[in-house]
């Protein structure tokens, strides 16, 4: 059997005022909220709220055969919360259908992992938290920021209660000859691990709509030949479950892939297409726990990586010097703040642990830079870092007074 595992990422920043440093105590906010609000309107008209209602249409049509999961960060929730409450409400209608996993990460979507393990194991279990509190919902699947993994994430992870699987990227160099559509255990046999598939995550997060891709349009019978062709792998014994991991932006969905290239068509009739054939179905990450019916094999994963540009690793946020300033800097603060117990500039901090503001400065060229340059709200990578030192300084000077 070979089940798809729908995996949908849901988050947005509280993204930066222009502050310059003529701004430093003038008690300018730091957050542009105006800008916030502007953009959970216009993704939640063209995403959030059209694809929950398919979604939960979906499921019904299907009588929970169809299922889905997400993350949802903390800062995305707060962000509903304050502008688009009715979108939160959506989320908790999925939650009520039994068909939705939500799964755990860090709640500021930081890179807190790399730097400072008490911080990300304090936001982890701030997430936790979060997701019984407004679904009802205890995870025990858990995704780090962006993906990113390496061996010593399990055993954090491991030590923290009732999580039992992590999400990853499926990297090449890792793999090897192996195949992501098995599930397999970390590098002590604790954690299973399940990895993203993504060339085919990718065909509908990022190709779908490329004109100039060899395999434009991407059709629902297309997409489902090349999943039933999985089965017909001789190499691969029939007895054993498979799963095929597509997890990618829920912001796909009409944002990044707008209405008008049939996404939202794409997605209504993939379901029924799907469960046309008994071989196939649908499962979330907690189900493939249950379902592994083989003894998995233990991947190393000496070196991070993520889901991030074409090396998926962690350069999309600390490749150049900026990047680097900004972090260190970042968490050398968090630990005076720490020091001199000002809860109130933690909490600001925290949001500025958010690792989109790192992947705004990332100078690459090419397709990887055009990305970074199509999220940022800045002209240049050099104008997100002046912006956000100069947040800091202005942090650090309310910790001295």
């Amino acid at each position: 059997m070979l089940y798809i595992n729908f995996y949908f990422q849901v988050h947005q920043p509280f993204r930066l005022n222009h502050f310059s440093a003529l701004d430093i105590g003038k008690n300018k906010p730091y957050f542009d909220e105006s800008l916030n609000k502007q953009v959970i309107n216009k993704v939640s008209d063209k995403c959030y709220l059209p694809t929950n209602n398919l979604l939960l249409n979906l499921i019904k049509e299907h009588k929970g055969q169809f299922k889905v999961s997400f993350s949802i960060t903390g800062v995305a929730v707060e962000q509903f919360k304050l502008y688009r409450p009715e979108v939160l409400d959506s989320f908790k209608a999925l939650a009520d259908t039994g068909c939705v996993e939500f799964i755990g990460e860090t709640y500021y979507h930081s890179l807190s992992y790399l730097y400072d393990v008490n911080e990300f194991l304090e936001q982890v279990e701030m997430h936790k938290q979060l997701m019984i509190n407004e679904f009802g919902y205890t995870p025990s699947t858990f995704r780090n920021t962006e993906l990113i993994y390496q061996d010593n994430l399990s055993n954090l992870i491991y030590e923290m209660e009732g999580f039992n699987t992590i999400l990853t990227e499926g990297v090449d160099r890792i793999l090897g000859w192996r195949s992501p559509l098995f599930a397999y255990k970390n590098y002590t046999a604790e954690i299973s691990l399940l990895l993203k598939y993504y060339q085919l995550a990718d065909d509908i997060a990022f190709r779908f709509s490329n004109r100039d891709w060899p395999e434009y349009p991407l059709t629902v019978d297309k997409f489902v030949k090349w999943v039933e062709h999985f089965n017909l792998d001789p190499k691969q014994d029939p007895a054993k479950n498979k799963f095929l991991n597509l997890f990618m932006d829920y912001e796909t969905f009409g944002e990044h892939q707008w209405a008008e290239t049939g996404i939202f068509d794409f997605m209504k009739h993939l379901p029924k297409a799907i469960l046309k054939n008994k071989d196939l179905g649908f499962i979330t990450p907690k189900e493939a726990y249950k379902l592994t019916n083989y003894q998995q094999e233990s991947l190393s994963f000496p070196d991070p990586v993520s889901w991030a540009d074409a090396e998926r690793d962690l350069s999309a946020w600390r490749e150049n010097d900026m990047q680097h300033n900004a972090l260190e800097t970042l968490y050398e603060l968090k630990e005076k703040i720490i020091y001199k117990n000002r809860e109130d500039l933690l909490k600001i901090l925290r949001y500025l642990t958010t690792s989109d503001h790192f992947y705004y400065m990332c100078t690459k060229y090419f397709q990887d830079g055009d990305v970074h340059k199509y999220f940022s709200p800045y002209d240049s990578p050099e104008q997100a870092y002046i912006y956000f030192i100069n947040v800091l300084a202005d942090l650090e000077e309310k910790l001295n007074d």
